[in-house]
């Protein structure tokens, strides 16, 4: 057990606390959305340093290779189903995140005897939206105390283009990896 993937394992036993928090948002108690989003930025860290330790030490294991990205789906797709729950993300953009998370690890596990899928830039930029965009919409009550413009609105419908747009990248980049014949 490598540092790496002890790191995947805190991340995933971190994921039930952040819930707890979650839950417990109110318009009229910002502690718990202040709280939510620290415990949402450790996590997100943890897999940005997991992936880094790995490469930089030569700890890349079957292990962390299939545990990564289940913890990174488990962790971001429980955080927005807890915040459809509680009324502050549109059930729509989760839907989408879901539909496009599915079809790419389809298609990574179809390719998967011929070739490794990367994660592409556009892949990685639809991360780095999704993960500014949940810790505005943790902050939602916060924010729309202070700003007047549409900020959560906006970052929802970018993230849900780079959604679209990174998952359609990824299909039409690798459908080669798809025999029809067989």
């Amino acid at each position: 057990m490598n540092t790496p993937n002890k790191l995947t394992l805190l991340r995933i036993i971190l994921i039930p606390i952040l819930l707890v928090f979650v839950y417990k948002i109110t318009p009229d108690n910002s502690m718990f959305s202040w709280i939510s989003v620290v415990l949402f930025a450790l996590i997100s860290i943890t897999d940005t340093l997991d992936g880094h330790l790995a490469r930089k030490n030569n700890q890349i294991t079957d292990f962390g290779k299939f545990l990564d990205p289940l913890a990174d789906k488990i962790f971001v797709l429980s955080t927005m189903i807890a915040l459809v729950d509680i009324g502050l993300l549109s059930s729509v953009a989760v839907i989408i995140v879901i539909v496009r998370e599915f079809l790419v690890t389809s298609l990574r596990l179809v390719a998967s005897k011929d070739v490794v899928i990367a994660a592409s830039i556009w892949g990685k930029m639809k991360t780095v939206i999704q993960m500014i965009t949940l810790i505005l919409v943790l902050l939602t009550h916060q924010i729309k105390a202070v700003i007047p413009f549409p900020i959560i609105e906006i970052s929802v419908i970018l993230m849900i283009i780079a959604t679209i747009f990174s998952g359609l990248e990824y299909l039409v980049k690798n459908m080669k990896y798809i025999d029809y014949r067989k």
